[in-house]
Formats: C-alpha cells, structure tokens, sequence
C-alpha cells in the first residue's frame, strides 16, 4: 500500500514538473536607415518628425555625451529617444493589453564608420489577430516615414 501511494504521489510530483508549453516567440524587426548629415542636425531633424506625427517625447538619453563627461572623451555620439502617442497607444491596448511591452516606441541614433545611424524596432505584423496586424503595419510605416525624415539630404 505504501508503495501505491509513494507512486501516486511521485507521478503528481512529476506531473508538476513537466515542463510547460514554451512562450510564444517573437521575432523583432528593426527598420534603419543612415547618412552623412551632422549628428546633432539627424537628432533635431528626428524630433521634429516626431512630434509632426503627433508623438510626444517621453525620454531622451544621451549615452554617449554622458560616457564623455564621465572621463571618456573621445567616446562616439549614442542616443535613445522614447515617444508616445496616448490615441494610438489607447487603440493598440484595446486591441491587445499584451502590446504593452511595445511602448513607448524606442528610436536610437548612433555614430559608426563616419555615417549616423537612425535605428527604430517596428511593432510585429504576424500576430494572427488581423486587427493588431493592420493597425501595426500602419504604424510601422509611420515610424519608418520618422526615420526617413530624419537621415533625408
């Protein structure tokens, strides 16, 4: 009888550990563009588009300024703006709470090999939800017409 219920009790207790069903996975793709402007010309170009498409700044960190005051002078220019927009970001929750981990968008610029790269993660358009997909696509144009504008000669 002991045994039955050491069994028993050992089947439970590896019923338990079995390994869950793995989470979904995602794939990230990113939309970049560069040129040869100025840094700071990209980065103020950036912020005007971004707020022409009527996104509000929330963030902006300068990392590389910031590595430069801390002792490294000649550290390269990296930045990361955050901006969102409370109608779209609305719609986007109503459509899927899940979307949460989309936002703020996130755009970085960075100086590499004499050009400055604009770099920005675009929302995913293969969800299987087909409203969450169409409103993403739109939106990944929008982002891509914000880094255009800011790297255009």
């Amino acid at each position: 009888m002991v045994n039955k219920i050491g069994i028993i009790v050992l089947a439970v207790f590896l019923a338990g550990c079995a390994a869950q069903p793995a989470e979904e996975v995602e794939i990230v793709s990113y939309y970049q563009a560069e040129t040869n402007k100025p840094y700071d010309d990209v980065l103020a170009e950036l912020k005007i588009a971004i707020t022409e498409h009527n996104f509000r700044i929330t963030g902006h960190s300068h990392v590389g300024k910031v590595i430069r005051q801390r002792g490294t002078p000649a550290f390269s220019d990296y930045d990361t703006i955050q901006f969102c927009n409370l109608t779209h970001a609305k719609k986007l929750l109503e459509i899927s709470p899940h979307a949460i981990r989309h936002m703020p968008c996130n755009v970085v610029t960075y100086a590499h090999a004499g050009k400055v790269i604009v770099k920005i993660r675009l929302l995913p358009t293969d969800t299987g939800n087909p409203e969450l997909d169409r409103f993403s696509k739109k939106m990944n144009e929008e982002l891509k017409q914000i880094v255009d504008f800011a790297v255009e000669e």
